[in-house]
């Protein structure tokens, strides 16, 4: 998403860019064009419309950022849960088996938690790998048990791990599940036709051209940083996976 990630730099674009608008349409109307006999009740009506229509989007896409976040939330709380359950289920396996499978699943728990603390794109990179490659420890034990031991009890434990996985795989997919950058531009674009329809029909006191660019850019700033999974203040926090860590670590 790029710039989107960094809502401390959505802000201050998103400020900038308003601002010259609102001063080019002032600009436009004292020494362009000048209102015309009978033209400012007409173009009240389409500033309010153009208002109207940037708080819908803005409300809307406001409201798909919460979505998102509330589903990496409680995704976060399910991997939680399916760690907690498979290693309850590992005493189902093999006594070797079962104990080389919760020391998997802690290492594995560790490692979630990185994910979801990790900043550094180098660092995140690692932290995938090291993922995966417990990923495939954990079915392989399983899955060679499986193979050994064709039960209803050993495919509890099977199924757990698979959990176990496909959370994961669920929680990455809402990671990647981001505001479309075509609502971004279509609100960028509104925003700027609004703030030049203000400078424009402004002819008090540009102290008022000031007022709008800060608020929609103060918005602008709350929806990336709750969409943004790593660049933002308002973060989903890993408390689940971190009280599941203190439940299955060694004594």
């Amino acid at each position: 998403m790029g710039v989107f990630d960094n809502p401390f730099v959505v802000f201050v674009t998103a400020l900038v860019t308003q601002w010259v608008a609102a001063y080019a349409g002032d600009t436009i109307r004292r020494k362009v064009r000048p209102f015309k006999q009978g033209e400012r009740n007409d173009f009240d009506i389409l500033r309010a419309a153009s208002l109207t229509l940037l708080g819908l989007i803005i409300g809307f896409s406001f409201s798909m950022a919460v979505s998102r976040y509330d589903q990496r939330k409680n995704l976060e709380e399910t991997e939680a849960n399916a760690i907690g359950t498979e290693y309850l289920r590992a005493d189902l396996l093999p006594a070797a088996d079962a104990a080389h499978v919760r020391d998997l699943l802690r290492k594995y728990t560790a490692e979630r938690i990185s994910f979801y603390l990790a900043n550094n794109e180098r660092e995140i990179g690692t932290i995938s790998a090291d993922i995966q490659s417990l990923q495939a420890d954990l079915w392989n034990t399983v899955a060679h048990v499986a193979a050994a031991q064709q039960t209803p009890i050993v495919a509890l434990a099977v199924s757990g791990m698979n959990d176990v996985l496909n959370s994961q795989g669920y929680t990455q997919a809402a990671w990647w599940n981001r505001i479309p950058i075509a609502a971004w531009a279509m609100m960028g674009l509104i925003a700027v036709s609004c703030n030049l329809l203000l400078g424009y029909g402004e002819h008090r006191t540009n102290t008022f051209l000031l007022i709008l660019p800060i608020i929609v850019s103060i918005s602008f700033f709350l929806i990336a940083d709750i969409d943004s999974p790593r660049g933002g203040v308002i973060r989903v926090m890993p408390h689940n996976l971190i009280a599941q860590q203190q439940i299955i670590k060694l004594p």
